[in-house]
Formats: structure tokens, C-alpha cells, sequence
């Protein structure tokens, strides 16, 4: 993927801001590099107290900013034209107090008031203590920044500077790279589409504090919804209950059951473009679900289980000319017959298949990898990788698929 014509390089403003995540910076900035970026750096006055400017400079191959006035004393007009300059914006680490100040307008340093100048792409990625990140004045914040058409990366979940093992970790430095190119590479492809995608297991209550679910973390979906949203689609996320954040730029509708997810997926199906069904939906539930709690009383209990609805076989009438539907099939055998007799029967446009029998991959993991299959016979294999980027190679086979469209 490049971001312009062959051999041409894209022109990255890297803003740093004072997060003890600043480190992973230094390695951003190569990994920019190495995708073919020129990169200018702009540190806050408090980030050149942790990382001395000389190392990005080094790094960079330019000289770094971090004042708004230069040796005479005067304001510089730095900012301006450095926002001429640039393709993108992107802020690593993204601090409470730097989130802050973009999202209310104010200019205090050479950061915050080019930010005001920029007229380029934004990306944003947050990085603090767990509780920071939760509190309403930030999430008010990042909403303010969102709904500006700003491009967020979550903070993933770790172990913190505090100790804490909790959200607030900045992303792996590859994984900005990667998201900032396609950022530039896709220049909004998708803008104008509905996108409806599904995440996550099903709950199906046995009695009044039990239930059967499967081993889904809705990984896979929601990080199908974060690129759909990074490429300009409107993005609805029906997800099943996941410890997740909902991802920038995606409505999100939580639900419990299978059919709670369907009602709500049959409800928005008729006026998207496309569905990625990625939920590990429950093929069973309870037959008749026990009020209250049921006690251990020493004798065997056998739950009767009846079939849950088959949330892609009921769509099938509702479907319209020119909707694109992809199916998901988490397989522990014989993945490439299942898969297709999936495609066949419930009339798909794509599935993708995953052997969840392999460890390290699929269900409980960062990774997977997938094998589509469309109905003219074509089989495209995307190899073991992050979740983000199998999430990124499907949209370019569904993109692909639809004819651009």
C-alpha cells in the first residue's frame, strides 16, 4: 500500500506530548520512516524533559520544534507553515493535557497552536493512567475530537507506569505506523458507506444467574469496526458483552443475547451497505430458562437446549441489490468445506474462515488469520497477523470484491 505515486514519500508532523510512553515515540518515528514517510517532529516543553530533542532529530533527519519563539524572541510562523507542509498530524503519545487543549481551542504552545493551523489529516492516540482515561472530562474530550472527523487509536490494556495493569497503554509504535499510512493511503475510500458490523459471543441465560457463551473476546469485530471507521464509513457496532472500549468513530449497541443481537441487527440491515458478521453468535439456548437461581442439590441437571436464531439465514430475504454481506466461520475442522457449504447456504458475498483449533490464533488472542472464500470459486489466504491488520486486509478484499463501489 503507498500512499501516493510510487517512490514519493508522505510528510508526517509527529506531535509528542509528556507521557512516560514517549520512549515508543523514538521507535515511531523509524517505523514512519520505513513506510516511506518524511517526518517532522514537535515536542512539548515537558516531553524535551524526558526524551532530549537531539534523539529525534537524529532520528528524523530534521530539526525538531518545541518552542513557539525562536532565538530573536519573536512569535515564529513556524506553525503555519509547517501545517502547509504536512499530510498528517499525528499525536504519540496523546496526554490528558494535550487532548485537553485541542479539543477547547487553546494555543499555548508550538503543539497546540499549530494544531489550530493544521487543515490536514488528524490522528490521535492516547496514552495515560487507566483512571485518567476514564474520567468524564477526558472521554468528553475525545468525543469533542471524534466528532471532528479526528482519527483515534485506543489505548490497549497493560501494565502501566503506575503498576496498574489496566487501559491507557500507548500501541506498539508498528501499529500507529501502519494505521497512519493507511490513513493517508485510503483518503477517506469508504466515506459515504454504512457499515453495520457484529462482535463478540452470546449469553443464553440457563437460570437466573447462569448462562452458556463461548470463548469470543470481540476483538476481531471491533477492530473490522476501528478500520471501517478509519477509512470514513458510518459504522454501527452490534456487540455482544466484551471488556472492550468501543472504537473511535463507531456507534456502538450492546447486546446480551442471540436474540437481542438479531433484533438489532435486523432493524439497521436494510439501510446498510455492508455487514461483517464477526460475532460468535450461541447455536443453542436454553429451552425453558429457570427463574431465580438454581441450587446445587447433588442431582444431575440437564438443560434442554433448542437452536438459537441464525441471525445470517433470516437476513437472507431482507437483502437488497448492492448490500454486500460477509460471514465469519470459526472452524476446528475441515475449515474449507464448512466454510463453503456457509456461503452457499446463506447466500454470502465473502466468508471469512478461521481454524480456532490453532493456539495463538483466533479465539483468547491478538493474532489471526483468515481464508475468504467468494461464491465465484476464489480463495485469498491473510496470513497470521495482528487483529488490526487482518482487519485492514479484509476490508481490501471486500472493497476489491464490491468493485470499488
Amino acid at each position: 500500500m503507498a500512499p501516493k505515486e510510487s517512490g514519493s514519500s508522505w510528510k508526517v508532523t509527529l506531535g509528542v506530548s509528556a507521557g512516560i510512553s514517549i520512549y515508543k515515540a523514538c521507535d515511531l518515528v523509524r517505523r514512519l520512516r520505513e513506510r516511506g514517510a518524511e517526518v517532522r517532529v514537535v515536542m512539548t516543553k515537558n516531553a524535551t524533559r524526558m526524551v532530549s530533542p537531539v534523539t529525534f532529530q537524529a532520528l528524523s533527519g530534521n530539526p525538531v520544534i518545541s518552542d513557539l519563539f525562536e532565538g530573536s524572541g519573536e512569535p515564529s510562523i513556524s506553525h503555519i507553515e509547517l501545517a502547509k507542509w504536512e499530510d498528517l498530524l499525528v499525536v504519540a503519545p496523546a496526554t490528558a493535557d494535550i487532548l485537553g487543549k485541542f479539543a477547547r481551542g487553546i494555543a499555548d504552545d508550538f503543539l497546540s497552536t499549530h494544531y489550530l493551523a493544521c487543515t490536514s489529516k488528524v490522528l490521535l492516540v492516547p496514552a495515560m493512567n487507566g483512571a485518567m482515561w476514564r474520567h468524564a472530562a477526558v472521554q468528553e474530550n475525545v468525543r469533542i475530537l471524534a466528532a471532528r472527523g479526528h482519527a483515534l487509536l485506543s489505548p490497549g490494556r497493560g501494565s502501566l507506569a503506575c503498576g496498574d495493569v489496566d487501559d491507557g497503554r500507548l500501541p506498539e509504535p508498528s501499529e500507529i505506523a501502519d494505521a497512519a499510512l493507511r490513513l493517508i493511503a485510503n483518503k477517506g475510500e469508504m466515506a459515504g458507506l454504512k457499515v453495520l458490523v457484529t462482535a463478540g459471543p452470546t449469553r443464553e441465560p440457563l437460570d437466573g444467574v447462569r448462562f452458556i457463551s463461548n470463548r469470543s473476546s470481540g476483538k476481531m469485530g471491533y477492530a473490522i469496526a476501528a478500520e471501517a471507521a478509519l477509512r470514513g464509513a458510518e459504522v454501527t457496532l452490534v456487540s455482544g458483552p466484551v471488556a472492550l472500549e468501543a472504537p473511535f468513530g463507531s456507534e456502538r449497541v450492546m447486546t446480551e443475547t442471540a436474540e437481542d443481537m438479531e433484533r438489532e441487527v435486523r432493524s439497521r440491515f436494510p439501510k446498510c451497505d455492508v455487514l461483517v458478521m464477526a460475532a460468535a453468535v450461541s447455536d443453542y439456548k436454553a429451552r425453558k430458562v429457570l427463574p431465580g437461581k438454581r441450587k446445587k442439590d447433588g442431582l444431575t441437571w440437564k438443560p434442554e437446549l433448542a437452536a438459537a436464531p441464525d441471525i445470517l439465514k433470516g437476513l437472507v430475504p431482507l437483502k437488497r441489490p448492492g448490500q454486500f454481506v460477509c460471514g465469519f466461520a470459526a472452524e476446528t475442522s475441515r475449515l474449507k468445506e464448512n466454510a463453503i457449504k456457509k456461503l452457499k447456504e446463506k447466500k454470502l458475498d465473502m466468508v471469512a474462515a478461521n481454524d480456532v483449533s490453532k493456539a495463538g490464533v483466533g479465539f483468547d488472542s491478538e493474532m489471526n488469520a483468515l481464508t475468504l472464500f467468494t461464491p465465484d470459486g476464489a480463495e485469498q489466504r491473510i496470513r497470521e497477523g495482528t487483529k488490526a491488520s487482518c482487519a485492514s486486509a479484509l476490508w481490501d478484499a471486500i472493497m476489491e470484491a464490491r468493485g470499488g463501489k
